[in-house]
């Protein structure tokens, strides 16, 4: 197996991606394979500096660099020998089985959509974030970020990628899905959330547990897998790394808020498309990058994307 890394992506690159790729070579499994995409002179240069064998590695040059405040479409488009752009391509062809970056985005969803296929029958890819309970589990959020404005069919898809991923990369055997709203009842919500509703209750696809208001969220007693829109469950994200920051702040010392450090789940993963392709966060440290890179394996591992395309083929 072999993952690809954006060494040039993020807000602390080139340096925190080459050190947790390195750190990860310990972590991995002997059958897979680390192949990092950027400046071959500064990477080898960050290798001698920390001690590391860059021969461990797959390096492939490239010149460009799209930053995180560049237009995501644009930037993209314009510049073809950039580290993410170059990477995404490698992935297409097959010179790699998944790939990572910690990069701008937007540019990442751009390259999800111009350069990868969404899988037959799905008409939206999302983002999923696995956020930590008070039971102890974990549980998962679809969509983060990835559509903003959505109708009910894609809400109901989401729930289904949400339930394999949750059955297959989180050992839930039979995950319940919920639908966030702004209450229990059935009727509640918008136009969207009240016919996703609709869909939802009907499925055969995965069990569905009803409405789940945001207050009961991190509770773990009504939910596995809970099904927003990209604004709301942004919204939701961000303000869980909010949570977690004001914790730190405030010096409170509890293994749940711990359990909201992104560190520790290294990335998001986009659901729905052809390849796993894990987007870290901007500030990620070493150790994010490492978590990246084993969500990216684990993904591999369990071969996830060829799970979802025989449920989405079979109609379960």
């Amino acid at each position: 197996m072999r993952i690809g890394i954006d060494v040039m992506g993020g807000d602390y690159a080139p340096q925190n991606i080459v050190l947790g790729a390195a750190d990860s070579l310990s972590k991995i499994s002997s059958g897979s394979e680390i192949s990092l995409i950027g400046d071959k002179p500064r990477i080898t240069e960050i290798c001698r500096q920390s001690g590391v064998d860059a021969s461990l590695f797959s390096i492939t040059h490239t010149s460009q660099v799209i930053r995180m405040d560049e237009h995501p479409v644009q930037s993209y488009q314009s510049k073809k020998d950039s580290s993410l752009v170059v990477g995404f391509g490698m992935l297409k062809r097959g010179e790699i089985d998944a790939f990572a970056s910690a990069g701008n985005t937007g540019a990442m969803l751009t390259g999800c959509y111009a350069t990868l296929n969404t899988i037959p029958g799905i008409m939206r890819p999302c983002i999923s974030a696995e956020m930590p309970l008070i039971n102890g589990k974990k549980m998962l959020i679809l969509d983060v970020g990835f559509n903003t404005d959505c109708k009910p069919d894609m809400l109901y898809q989401f729930g289904l990628l949400g339930a394999i991923y949750a059955r297959e990369m989180m050992g839930i055997e039979n995950p319940g899905v919920a639908l966030l709203n702004i209450g229990e009842e059935e009727d509640k919500g918008d136009m969207v959330t009240r016919e996703a509703y609709k869909l939802m209750s009907g499925s055969t696809h995965y069990r569905f547990c009803g409405n789940i208001e945001a207050n009961h969220l991190f509770s773990g007693d009504i939910a596995d897998v809970v099904v927003t829109d990209g604004f709301a469950g942004n919204i939701l994200l961000k303000q869980a790394e909010g949570m977690y920051d004001l914790a730190q702040r405030l010096d409170v010392k509890n293994s749940f808020f711990e359990r909201f450090n992104y560190e520790n789940y290294g990335g998001t993963p986009v659901l729905g498309i052809t390849a796993p392709v894990i987007i870290g966060h901007g500030a990620s440290s070493p150790l994010a990058v490492t978590n990246m890179i084993l969500q990216a394996e684990s993904a591999l591992n369990n071969k996830l994307v060829d799970k979802f395309i025989e449920a989405i083929s079979n109609g379960n």
